[in-house]
């Protein structure tokens, strides 16, 4: 059992993964905050690309959107592999198109939101922060590090 669907008078307090509950608190969009490593992280990046910065298990990891597309999920064949309920199977997709990257929610449970707004898909900027279940994930275009704060999206000016 993959999906929940409640019925109409569901008030959606716990969603249903699998066969484990996740409190919704725990699985709702992000605080908006961002960590000061990402900041330092992305200053340390030299060479010009696209990013997806995030903590997994502690550890805090830098990675190259390089591919047409990145799935993002709980599967073994996921390119970003989170290990936890809150995260669906087949979560969401960064799909690299002729106007930039996109974020697109893959039919996930509890949803993808971007900057705290829960999206079906959306355009990336540098700076948005992508939530995932109970993970964030930070966008970063390392051609624009070191623009003024000023310039950024809201998530990511300081």
């Amino acid at each position: 059992m993959d999906r929940f669907e409640p019925d109409p008078g569901h008030t959606g307090d716990i969603p249903i993964v699998g066969t484990e509950a996740v409190p919704a608190a725990d699985a709702g969009p992000p605080t908006g905050a961002r960590p000061d490593w990402v900041s330092e992280r992305g200053a340390e990046l030299t060479l010009p690309g696209r990013y997806l910065l995030y903590e997994d298990s502690g550890n805090q990891v830098v990675h190259a959107l390089t591919r047409e597309s990145t799935r993002i999920g709980r599967s073994l064949s996921a390119d970003l592999r989170f290990d936890d309920a809150t995260v669906s199977r087949r979560h969401a997709l960064v799909v690299n198109q002729e106007d930039g990257l996109r974020v697109l929610d893959d039919r996930s449970l509890n949803g993808v939101f971007v900057n705290g707004r829960r999206v079906e898909w959306s355009p990336l900027r540098d700076g948005d922060e992508i939530a995932v279940g109970r993970h964030r994930l930070f966008y970063l275009d390392s051609a624009t590090v070191g623009s003024a704060a000023a310039d950024k999206p809201p998530a990511f000016a300081e």
